[in-house]
C-alpha cells in the first residue's frame, strides 16, 4: 500500500471533532506514565458501566472458556479486563506519538535472534500474535528493533487512517502495509524473505474456516496460518507482549519456530494454534480481547451465543 498522505480535504469541518479529540489525547498522553496507567484503570472501569453491550459479550466468552471458575473469580477478571480496555486507549496513543527513545525504555526484549536468524537466511516469518490489549504497543516496540510487514484493513474515517497509518509506521521505515484481502502481496513479501504480523485469534467467518475447540468450544478458526507458511515458505513463529505490574514496562518474547508444522490437515494445524492461543491467554488473561465476539460463528444446527446487533444503515466510505 502506498504511504498515507495529508490533503487539505481532511481539514473539513466534518473531521473537526476527531480532529480535536485527537489533539486532546496528544497532549494527555504527555504525562508521566505512571499516570497513564491510573488515567487508564479509570477510563475502564466507565467503560464498564457505560457500554453494556461490550460488557455482555465480555461475560459470555469469559462463562463458555472459563466454566470451570467460580462466578466471583469470572466477574474480577470481567473488570480487570475493563479496566486493560481503558489503558489500552493510551497505549495506543505511547506507540503513535512517545518519542521513540522514551518508548524503547519500556520494553524488555527476548528472542530476537530467531527473527535474525530468519532473515540472515533469508527465510520469510509469518509472526503469530494475539489480540491483546497491549497489541498496538507490542507491535510498535518489537518494530523498533526488526523490520517487520503488517496485515492492514483501511479504516473508513480518512483522518484516523492517516494518523494510525502515520503512528504505526514511524518506527519502522522499511515495514509495508499490507491490505487484509491482498493475499498475493502476503506470499510476495514472504518469499522475498520479510517477517509478517498476523493474529489468527478471532472469528472471520466461515470462509476460509474449520471449526476446533478454542477452550473447549467449537470456533470458526481461519486456516490462513498454516496456507501463509507452506505457500509463503515461511517460518512460523510466535510473538507475544505482556503489561508488566507495578508500572515496569513490558516484556515481549519471541518465541523458537514451530516444528513440524504445517503438517499437511488443517484442522490439526488450527487445532495446534488454537492450544498456543490457549496457553498463552492463561498467562495473562486480564490482558485479553474478551469484547470480541469470538464465538459469532456457529456451526450448523447450533444456537448463537450472543444477541443480534441491529441493523444500522451503513454510510459510504468517505473520501477527501
Amino acid at each position: 500500500m502506498s504511504a498515507p498522505v495529508f490533503r487539505p480535504a481532511l481539514l473539513h469541518p466534518r473531521y473537526w471533532p476527531l480532529w480535536f479529540g485527537l489533539g486532546v489525547l496528544w497532549l494527555v498522553v504527555r504525562l508521566p506514565y505512571a499516570v497513564l496507567m491510573a488515567m487508564g484503570r479509570l477510563l475502564g472501569r466507565g467503560m464498564f458501566i457505560f457500554m453494556p453491550g461490550r460488557r455482555r459479550v465480555a461475560e459470555i466468552n469469559l462463562a463458555l472458556c472459563f466454566p470451570q471458575w467460580s462466578d466471583e473469580r469470572r466477574a474480577q477478571l470481567l473488570r480487570d479486563n475493563f479496566e486493560s480496555n481503558g489503558i489500552a486507549l493510551f497505549e495506543t496513543a505511547m506507540a503513535w506519538w512517545w518519542p521513540s527513545d522514551r518508548l524503547r525504555r519500556l520494553a524488555r526484549v527476548d528472542g530476537l535472534e530467531h527473527l535474525q536468524q530468519a532473515a540472515s537466511a533469508g527465510q520469510g516469518v509469518v509472526l503469530i500474535s494475539l489480540h491483546f490489549t497491549t497489541l498496538e504497543l507490542g507491535a510498535a516496540l518489537l518494530g523498533q528493533r526488526v523490520t517487520i510487514d503488517g496485515m492492514y484493513r483501511e479504516h473508513r474515517n480518512p483522518v484516523f487512517d492517516l494518523v494510525q497509518r502515520r503512528g504505526r509506521e514511524r518506527h519502522n521505515a522499511d515495514a509495508r502495509a499490507i491490505e487484509r484481502e491482498d493475499v498475493r502481496a502476503m506470499f510476495n513479501s514472504l518469499r522475498a524473505g520479510r517477517a509478517i504480523w498476523y493474529a489468527p485469534d478471532q472469528d472471520y467467518g466461515r470462509k476460509a474456516s474449520v471449526f476446533v475447540p478454542f477452550f473447549g468450544v467449537m470456533a470458526a478458526t481461519v486456516t490462513a496460518t498454516s496456507t501463509f507458511a507452506r505457500l509463503g515458505k515461511a517460518q512460523v513463529i510466535p510473538f507475544i507482549q505482556t503489561r508488566l505490574p507495578d508500572g515496569q514496562g513490558y516484556q515481549l518474547t519471541v518465541h523458537p519456530p514451530l516444528t513440524d508444522f504445517p503438517v499437511g490437515d488443517e484442522v490439526a494445524d488450527a487445532l495446534r494454534i488454537n492450544q498456543w492461543i490457549e496457553q498463552v491467554i492463561f498467562e495473562q488473561p486480564e490482558q485479553y480481547m474478551w469484547v470480541h465476539r469470538r464465538f459469532k460463528t456457529r456451526p450448523e444446527g447450533e444456537e448463537r451465543y450472543y444477541a443480534r446487533r441491529p441493523k444500522r444503515k451503513r454510510t459510504p466510505r468517505i473520501r477527501p
